[in-house]
């Protein structure tokens, strides 16, 4: 069995665990399993964005940076244990995430990478697989790419993108959890979730993705050590955001109303085409049975 197929085998166990515990322990009672945009978040951000900028990362930025730059002399960290290897490339990387997303927030232009990922409003596990596409590629180009270049063994790559995945989806997720003392290192729903509720005190504080230590060092922790409120509309954005995956790319880019789109015939049919879709299969596959 490879390394590729035991990552892949210990994420599939993660995401089970994840469904399961939301529904035994959660956070917030009373969110639905199958909440409003869900379907966007699995089959667009998860898995065909995914897919695609995957190629783009690793086979038009990484694979001709390395190919154009001789780095030999400077792959050191072949030489470490691949558990230090990890360490290292988990927790200089999770700085940056730190640094990176607290300029998003403080930046005009660069909040308009990251504001999808806040226009969930009903958070759970999935909800943080929600990211442009720009912001994936900067990010993610600029954690794989010292990894290759630098010499590291070539199993620090899946391991490294399953913690990725498992944490991103553990501080979403809404469940209960407590970490304890171990919240002062280790990040939690327990602090990240207060992140995305549409608060003032928050916007500005628990940037933390890995280690909830960086907000305790640079003074940008929010911890009162409550829940958050459970109406809806203290979640997600304080303005209206589209639904569509296409629509809220092009947000990103101009400013428009979703609403006065509707008047344009060809809108309308673009924007009941996947609805229509599948009230037309799930019709099916009830008559095939």
């Amino acid at each position: 069995m490879t390394l590729v197929e035991v990552t892949t085998g210990i994420l599939i166990c993660w995401i089970i665990l994840m469904l399961v515990w939301e529904r035994v322990r959660p956070f917030r009672k009373g969110l639905p399993l199958l909440r409003e945009g869900i379907w966007v978040d699995i089959i667009w951000y998860t898995l065909i964005q995914s897919y695609f900028l995957k190629i783009i990362i690793f086979d038009y930025i990484i694979q001709p940076v390395q190919h154009s730059f001789d780095w030999s002399d400077y792959q050191f960290v072949s030489r470490w244990p691949i558990a230090v290897q990890v360490l290292f490339f988990v927790v200089t990387h999770d700085l940056y995430i730190y640094l990176f997303h607290r300029f998003q927030h403080a930046n005009k232009y660069f909040w308009r990478t990251h504001e999808a990922h806040h226009s969930v409003k009903e958070v759970d596990f999935i909800a943080g697989s929600r990211s442009n596409a720009l912001e994936i590629i900067i990010n993610q180009t600029i954690e794989f790419l010292p990894i290759i270049v630098l010499g590291a063994d070539p199993a620090v790559l899946p391991i490294k993108a399953l913690l990725d995945a498992m944490f991103g989806m553990f501080i979403h997720a809404n469940i209960d959890v407590k970490l304890g003392k171990w919240k002062y290192l280790l990040n939690s729903p327990e602090l990240h979730l207060w992140h995305h509720a549409n608060y003032q005190e928050v916007f500005y504080a628990n940037f933390s993705t890995k280690f909830a230590i960086w907000d305790y060092l640079f003074g940008t922790i929010y911890d009162p050590n409550k829940k958050p409120g459970n109406e809806r509309e203290n979640w997600g954005l304080y303005y209206e955001f589209p639904r569509d995956y296409f629509l809220q790319h092009a947000f990103s880019i101009k400013r428009f109303d979703e609403k006065a789109l509707f008047k344009y015939p060809l809108f309308r049919w673009y924007y009941h085409l996947r609805p229509n879709v599948m009230r037309w299969l799930t019709n099916f596959f009830k008559r095939s049975h």
